[in-house]
């Protein structure tokens, strides 16, 4: 694959050059990709534009025609035996038509509002590659590749879960499986992920080894916290993510970088409650709650399961939602589908982390461990054992998953993945015999110290991803104990995911759609349809935001200054502060009343009207019905 790259523009092409091979030749008119052998740089006199950039991202079609998306910065995340991962730092979005003197006004300013989106999901960064490893692939999957396989390119051996640059690298695809077998693309086809890379190297006993982590977000069913829930029909579930654990070992007299002699990794999943189910925003702190039908969540459910059963193996269920209260609807259908699905394979354990845990007593998460320990043996690990180079053996295998969830799958999830993996890793350095038969990693506070930071860093990029803000609890996480700062750092959190959930989201998620492909633009020329981003809301709802504005301004003014208003009695200045009071009084309730009409939702991919479903047990409120001009889809869903 080319590593260095030079991007050359000029009015009629854009050219890119490797350090080796042939370059690619992208004609902006057409939008055509060929190969040219040799000296195909532009001549200086023609060149608008030269920068060095890190690799190409794809291609993406909007109105005007396609835009190309390339890596202009990047920076080293951390190297696994030898092979150097990258953090995305720079996006740059490039126009192959020259001007936009084709579209309307409108059609100009949709345009803008598509390019605003993918800059701003690209800004929200999470985004990894390597040149010569492949990031979506866990230690074992790749211990399965025949040497076949291992000779394909790159993208073609890449876990399609985690490709998350798939839609947009389909024309460099498209082209190199359709066209002429010399026009190979593969070289300029960079497989990006979205997640996480922490690479260490620490120490134990004086021994040297490298400490990674690496998530992977799924580009299925993806999108933000309140619009992206539960399941879909394929049996893709929301805000799935796989995390592995690495370790790599030279032995007790290795000198850096190691190489990786012996390789052990630990992998979890996360993901959402794997029935139909959403949370409807309405301004209220606690959404409202819907649960979908029993029976086509069980058919869902059993194509999730399948798949999970076939990439991992049996799974350990482990349920972290609470067992009382608004969640309780939560945790009876996940238990009555796991139940029905009859399926020996699946180990299902509910343990409710509010209750077990309450008053922070948060040593108690080890009751979980405890509890599945027998499971935990059972499961094992990966161990790739290569101290013997004429014959390498691949000595454990990791025989199933512990699959977490809670709501959201983020802050419970986060705290128990890390207790599990932290259990798992001493397994591992006692195997290796980095620690002694009875040694426990607890107690060697200096790696102790990056061991908490690097999952809680870990914890604030999946959050960040999902929810607009990082990780809860991380306090914990990170200092092996919960404290009054973190509670109040969770204060803060827990807000402003309230304020970006409810008004700010909606174009978030509308990003996801676009990139990845859930929404395709239909470019300019075929073009029939009203523009997407068009609000058609009721006058009131219009209006009430600047009303209440404008009432709380009025009335703080009148409490701050009482002489502004002129009044000259008491009962004058009394009545007025009560007027303005009631103003905005009158604007909450308006707003709270009809909630779902003052947030902000996707434009792109409509949401459905849950109130045409099948509701269970009264969990969704009746005569609450999301209206069209919400944005969301009136149209019952088959």
């Amino acid at each position: 694959m080319h590593q260095k790259l030079r991007l050359y523009i000029t009015k009629d092409t854009y050219v890119v050059e490797p350090e080796k091979g042939e370059s690619l030749i992208v004609r902006r008119k057409t939008g055509a990709l060929e190969l040219g052998a040799g000296n195909v740089v532009p001549p200086v006199t023609e060149q608008e534009t030269a920068l060095s950039i890190s690799g190409i991202m794809g291609f993406i079609q909007l109105q005007a025609g396609y835009y190309m998306i390339v890596i202009t910065d990047s920076e080293p995340a951390g190297s696994i035996r030898g092979h150097d991962i990258y953090r995305v730092g720079s996006f740059q979005i490039l126009p192959l038509a020259r001007n936009l003197s084709g579209l309307s006004d409108i059609q100009k300013q949709d345009e803008q509002a598509y390019v605003t989106l993918l800059e701003n999901h690209l800004k929200a960064g999470g985004f990894y590659f390597s040149y010569t490893y492949d990031v979506t692939q866990s230690l074992q999957r790749q211990g399965d590749f025949n040497s076949e396989a291992l000779t394909q390119s790159l993208w073609k051996r890449v876990d399609d879960r985690f490709f998350w640059n798939r839609y947009i690298s389909s024309k460099l695809i498209d082209a190199t499986l359709t066209q002429d077998p010399k026009q190979n693309f593969s070289d300029f086809i960079l497989p990006v992920m979205q997640g996480f890379v922490d690479i260490e190297n620490v120490h134990v006993n004086e021994k040297k080894f490298v400490l990674g982590l690496i998530t992977r977000r799924s580009r299925y069913k993806s999108g933000t916290r309140f619009f992206s829930r539960g399941i879909d029909d394929e049996g893709h579930v929301s805000n799935y993510v796989e995390t592995e654990q690495l370790i790599l070992y030279d032995g007790p007299d290795a000198s850096t970088p190691i190489e990786g002699k012996k390789q052990l990794s630990y992998v979890q999943t996360r993901g959402s409650i794997p029935v139909y189910w959403s949370q409807i925003i309405n301004l209220k702190y606690t959404p409202r709650l819907w649960v979908g039908e029993s029976r086509k969540s069980l058919a869902a459910a059993r194509a999730h399961f399948d798949e999970q059963i076939r990439l991992y193996g049996p799974q350990i269920l482990v349920n972290l939602i609470n067992k009382k209260g608004y969640e309780l609807p939560m945790g009876q259908a996940y238990a009555r589908t796991v139940e029905q699905l009859n399926d020996p394979r699946l180990y299902y354990t509910h343990f409710d982390f509010h209750s077990e845990c309450k008053k922070m007593r948060w040593d108690r998460i080890q009751l979980l461990v405890d509890q599945l320990q027998e499971q935990l043996v059972k499961q094992s690990y990966f161990y790739y054992d290569a101290s013997d180079k004429s014959n390498p053996t691949i000595r454990k295998t990791q025989e199933s998953v512990i699959r977490s969830n809670c709501m959201d799958c983020l802050d419970r999830t986060n705290v128990v993945q890390s207790t599990f993996a932290r259990w798992v890793l001493t397994q591992q350095l006692r195997q290796i015999e980095i620690l002694g038969p009875n040694e426990s990693i607890e107690g060697h506070e200096e790696f102790m110290f990056t061991y908490r930071n690097v999952w809680a860093d870990n914890a604030d990029a999946v959050s960040t991803s999902y929810s607009g803000t990082g990780a809860l609890k991380t306090d914990f996480t990170r200092t092996g104990q919960r404290t009054k700062q973190g509670a109040l750092q969770d204060l803060s959190n827990s807000l402003t995911r309230y304020v970006k959930n409810n008004f700010l989201d909606g174009r978030r998620q509308d990003g996801f759609d676009l990139i990845l492909g859930n929404y395709q633009v239909t470019p300019a020329i075929e073009q029939q349809k009203a523009s997407p981003f068009a609000t058609n809301k009721p006058l009131r709802v219009r209006v009430v935001p600047s009303i209440l504005i404008f009432g709380l301004f009025m009335l703080l003014l009148n409490l701050l200054r009482p002489g502004y208003s002129g009044v000259q009695s008491w009962i004058s200045y009394l009545m007025l502060l009560a007027f303005w009071l009631s103003v905005v009084v009158s604007g909450v309730r308006f707003a709270i009343r009809h909630g779902n009409q003052f947030v902000e939702w996707p434009h792109l991919v409509l949401q459905p009207d849950y109130d045409q479903f099948e509701t269970m047990g009264g969990v969704l409120e009746k005569g609450s019905m999301l209206p069209p001009e919400t944005g969301l889809a009136s149209e019952k869903l088959e």
